[in-house]
């Protein structure tokens, strides 16, 4: 079981997207979407191809960390201070798993540091193609499109 997708947006993503300085309704509906492809908004959150909520694997973590968040000293002390204080120095990678709002800032920064231009937040065919891109280069957009259907709902949840 899952965690309810109305919960992950207001609790979860939008705070951190609010942490972060980029509050967006887009940003909150592509994350809400990859958290259903990727982990179906929980009930996986390890498996084979990555960590959490959004199935990072171990190496895109720390690539992101050595050639984004390492150039932006600010960007990084933030994201940092998301994560637990001294279980990220023994394990930083178990972040991706234990720690949604962490997760959910190495989501966006994944997205971020991809440097793609973000459809509107009801365009759910443009946010599949920017989670493929990003999160899951062999997925279809119909992927996404069933993820969000069979676990965040219709349209209406989309903002």
């Amino acid at each position: 079981m899952g965690i309810a997708a109305s919960d992950l947006r207001q609790h979860v993503i939008r705070p951190t997207l609010h942490y972060l300085q980029r509050p967006s309704s887009t940003a909150e509906t592509l994350l809400l979407g990859a958290a259903a492809c990727q982990s179906a908004l929980g009930s996986a959150l390890d498996c084979g191809n990555g960590r959490g909520l959004y199935g990072i694997s171990d190496e895109r973590h720390q690539q992101l960390w050595d050639r984004h968040l390492a150039l932006d000293p600010d960007l990084a002390s933030q994201v940092r201070g998301l994560a637990s204080q001294h279980a990220f120095l023994a394990a930083p990678h178990l972040e991706l798993t234990v720690n949604l709002r962490y997760a959910t800032a190495i989501a966006w920064m994944l997205v971020e540091s991809s440097i793609l231009v973000l459809p509107a937040a009801d365009d759910l065919i443009g946010m599949a193609m920017i989670w493929r891109q990003v999160f899951h280069p062999e997925g279809s957009p119909r992927d996404f499109i069933d993820a969000w259907q069979r676990h965040v709902g219709g349209l209406s949840q989309v903002a």
